[in-house]
């Protein structure tokens, strides 16, 4: 069974910087994409970033230039490294992986909260 497990989250100035992990495990066949979304109250779900096990990154605009996604492809982990964080970034986020075909799996989702 595939599971996900998040670290990272917490509460931060605006302004501050937070990393967040993701280890996928029980994956059977390989990961062909890993990366992070985001849900604030009151709005839909949308993606933050994402990697590629070939090495392409994508990256919302919202968090362009201030954001960094990086993956352990022999630990089957990603990070998130986010920088100069404002209030509208507050969220619970969550982690995402899609294995080769097999399907996507989600995190439980850990809250980050950015105080003004």
């Amino acid at each position: 069974q595939v599971e996900l497990v998040e670290s990272g989250g917490g509460l931060v100035q605006a302004g501050g910087s937070l990393r967040l992990s993701c280890a996928a495990s029980g994956i059977f066949l390989s990961i062909s994409r890993m990366g992070w979304y985001r849900q604030a109250p009151g709005k839909q779900r949308e993606l933050v970033a994402e990697v590629t096990w070939g090495g392409t990154m994508n990256y919302a605009d919202s968090v362009k230039g201030r954001s960094t996604i990086s993956r352990d492809s022999a630990k089957n982990t990603v990070y998130l490294q986010m920088n100069t964080l404002r209030p509208e970034d507050t969220a619970v986020y969550y982690c995402h992986a899609v294995e080769r075909f097999r399907g996507d799996y989600w995190g439980q989702g850990t809250q980050v909260t950015v105080s003004s």
